[in-house]
């Protein structure tokens, strides 16, 4: 709707990952450069997080393309880890091309175990890659803790990465998972932009989509400090600010998109508007009763004191949930 008012080739903030649009921030490249060598090193597992929004996504969108230009790599990318143990070995085994249809368990095993042997002894990579890994359950992540059990005396013959949000730096910490957590080889976060890498994130994505020199004038420096004060670095969020905000600007026909247009932005879809989580609010109410059954109990010892001594065994009084009973 807008390319064309502002001589533009193609949408600069489209949320969908598309790997030309990367933006290579020294963490991203260096997130990149793990999860590739971690697989060519035959390291075994590999593990990427990061908030919601980062790019981790988009990052793996990168290492498929380098994947597929290399003969002797075959992987399976489960975008979809609300599977059951047994759920995950039928989709790895049939992603593979294998007869997974009607075994069981150890049926699938011995499959799996077959191809993969096979392919290493042949030095071929064999490769399995989990997004959304923070939604696996424990026994799914107990169980591709046990595939890593493929290995030859010099190395592991799957290699498994494992991509999500902090909430699988969570999992991956508790006892139950410390086993699998002693065989992860390499670790990576993602972390949001800061103020300068948003500005060059911006206009990178600008100057892809043809703005060229007019980059900067399309979003000054004052709108982009905007942007990222509302966004917090996170790339998603910027895309979308940026996008809604190049359509109202292009509504009211300016050539310059204002911070007043990034606020009316923030403003319709609430990114000012920040939950308390569950945990802090449970909190801060245990505070409030205990400072009410402090005040209480204070009135009621300074009660006694001015009551005679035959007086004095009298009964606290009762608070529940803040009331005075």
């Amino acid at each position: 709707m807008y390319k064309a008012f502002y001589n533009l080739m193609s949408n600069p903030f489209d949320i969908t990952p598309d790997p030309s649009f990367l933006f290579p921030t020294t963490r991203h490249k260096e997130a990149l450069a793990a999860l590739y060598y971690g697989i060519r090193r035959h390291k075994g597992i590999v593990v990427l997080t990061g908030e919601v929004g980062t790019g981790k996504t988009l990052l793996l969108r990168c290492l498929l393309q380098l994947l597929k230009k290399s003969n002797d790599i075959a992987y399976v990318y489960l975008f979809n880890s609300r599977l059951s143990p047994i759920e995950l070995l039928h989709y790895i085994a049939s992603d593979f091309g294998l007869s997974a249809s009607g075994k069981n368990k150890s049926e699938l095993l011995i499959e799996l175990s077959n191809y993969v042997v096979s392919r290493g002894l042949n030095q071929l990579t064999t490769v399995l890659i989990v997004d959304e890994a923070h939604d696996l359950s424990t026994d799914t992540l107990e169980e591709i803790r046990l595939l890593t059990n493929l290995e030859t005396t010099q190395e592991k013959i799957l290699q498994i990465l494992l991509v999500g949000q902090p909430e699988l730096d969570r999992k991956l910490d508790s006892v139950g998972l410390r086993q699998l957590k002693q065989r992860i080889a390499l670790r990576s976060t993602l972390e949001p932009l800061d103020a300068n890498e948003t500005k060059g994130y911006i206009e990178a994505r600008l100057h892809l989509a043809g703005a060229n020199s007019s980059a900067s004038a399309l979003f000054p420096g004052q709108t982009i400090a905007a942007v990222h004060r509302h966004s917090r670095g996170i790339p998603r969020l910027i895309n979308t600010i940026c996008e809604n905000a190049l359509i109202i600007a292009y509504t009211k026909q300016v050539r310059e998109v204002t911070p007043d247009i990034v606020e009316e932005v923030a403003e319709d879809f609430r990114l000012d508007v920040v939950r308390v989580p569950e945990v802090e609010r449970v909190n801060s109410l245990d505070e409030i009763e205990a400072q009410q059954a402090a005040r209480i109990l204070l009135d009621w010892y300074a009660s006694l004191q001015k009551r005679p001594a035959h007086d004095a065994d009298v009964r606290a009084p009762v608070t529940v949930l803040g009331r005075q009973a």
